[in-house]
């Protein structure tokens, strides 16, 4: 599977956030963010910069217990000129918090999984990141764009976090829907190496790294891909035409359907 280092994980924070503040500003602070209804753009840059600031405190201060996260936000600069800037500081200052040796110090994970806190915290930014930077290219009309590799390594974390031990907790009704009797779905990318599979059982959904005979298969660019698993891409539509689902498309559909994050 595609795994990206830390290094090239903390860059493609700052990229990501710089391509959304670029969106940000050719959108406008009032324009409506059609894959997020119920923001403006203003909304979205200030979701992602007090996240950023928000988790580089927690890493910073090496909290563990979460009855002591932070509680206050950062201040959204109220002059849309300094957004750029703004976003600039929070995406760097996450980044720097998630230094090599932070990624071994004890920090409070919230997916509860075998990672570190600092580790699961990372890649949480980047897909912050680039989801939301894909809201605001969206609203601004300008393509959505992220390299396969890096697609490829959210993929995974999507998966990680809708089977990670505290899902339940966070949205029981997306973890109840998506368990089975055995049904299988198949995600494919045509542009890298990387196959998941996700099996559905009685107890929970699971997923592992392969390519076997599925329910359902869904291929295409791992990008595409991406964007269809996080619904900012729909799964059949004339536009979308590199991707192609081979199977039980309703059991496609299902799926996607009861598995949006809590930030979505």
């Amino acid at each position: 599977m595609t795994e990206l280092n830390a290094e090239t994980t903390r860059r493609a924070i700052v990229e990501h956030t710089r391509r959304l503040a670029e969106a940000a500003a050719a959108a406008g602070p009032d324009a409506a963010v059609p894959t997020a209804p119920k923001w403006t753009v203003t909304d979205l840059v200030a979701h992602l910069g007090q996240t950023q600031h928000w988790v580089a405190e927690i890493i910073e201060r090496r909290i563990t217990d979460p009855t002591r996260l932070p509680t206050e936000m950062a201040v959204l600069p109220t002059d849309p000129r300094e957004w750029q800037a703004w976003l600039t500081e929070s995406a760097q200052r996450v980044a720097d918090a998630c230094s090599d040796d932070a990624l071994e110090a004890p920090v409070f994970n919230a997916a509860g999984d075998e990672r570190s806190g600092a580790q699961f915290w990372l890649v949480t930014m980047l897909n912050e990141a680039v989801v939301h930077g894909f809201d605001a290219a969206i609203a601004a009309d300008r393509p959505a764009e992220v390299d396969a590799d890096i697609a490829a390594a959210l993929i995974s974390n999507h998966l990680r976090m809708l089977t990670s031990p505290t899902w339940e907790m966070q949205r029981p009704e997306s973890a109840h829907a998506i368990r089975g009797t055995g049904q299988t779905l198949q995600w494919q990318a045509t542009d890298t190496t990387d196959a998941w599979l996700i099996e559905r059982h009685p107890d929970g959904a699971t997923w592992q790294p392969g390519t076997r005979q599925a329910d359902v298969t869904v291929t295409g660019p791992a990008g595409s891909l991406f964007q269809v698993l996080i619904r900012r891409l729909p799964l059949t539509d004339p536009a979308t035409t590199d991707i192609s689902v081979d199977g039980d498309l309703d059991l496609a559909r299902h799926w996607l359907g009861n598995t949006a994050h809590v930030s979505d």
